[in-house]
């Protein structure tokens, strides 16, 4: 059986007419919401690492927290950038003002490049969470530590009061 090639055209068409056309009106659509999403959510980052066993004090400070180098204290250890550095118990025997353990990694932190020269101002910060209830000896013996190693912008993370 021989087609004419009018027969064969439409052959040809009807074939091509079966085949599924991709709607991408619907594509960009959820594309758009997910960007418009993850730009909106991307601004309301906690710069801050969560620690369960840290609780942190309340304040009406109104500033956001900046990057920087973090030391967690809570009731049983001193944390710096997430690796245990000392105990609690151990600090608050010592008759010492410094901490050595502690001002061994703020030391070798120290020595570590800075890129970009707008960062150089934020090479000597560090901010410490100290849980709500560690006594003040501890707190003084980290304050002290940090000011030997050079660090001398100290800031205090707290969490922000619900009424204010």
């Amino acid at each position: 059986m021989k087609l004419t090639p009018l027969q064969k055209r439409a052959v040809h068409k009807a074939r091509n007419q079966q085949q599924l056309d991709l709607n991408l009106v619907s594509l960009i659509d959820v594309f758009t919401i997910l960007i418009f999403f993850l730009l909106s959510n991307s601004t309301e980052v906690e710069l801050l690492p969560s620690s369960k066993d840290v609780k942190l004090p309340e304040s009406t400070a109104q500033e956001s927290p900046h990057q920087t180098l973090v030391v967690m204290v809570s009731g049983t250890d001193i944390v710096v950038e997430g690796r245990r550095i000392a105990g609690v118990a151990d600090v608050l025997k010592s008759a010492d003002d410094v901490i050595a353990p502690l001002k061994a990694e703020l030391d070798l932190l120290a020595t570590r490049q800075v890129v970009k020269p707008e960062n150089q101002s934020k090479a000597t910060a560090i901010t410490i969470m100290g849980d709500k209830d560690i006594p003040y000896q501890l707190l003084r013996k980290v304050m002290v530590t940090c000011a030997r190693a050079n660090f001398s912008d100290v800031s205090f993370a707290v969490r922000k009061r619900a009424d204010a």
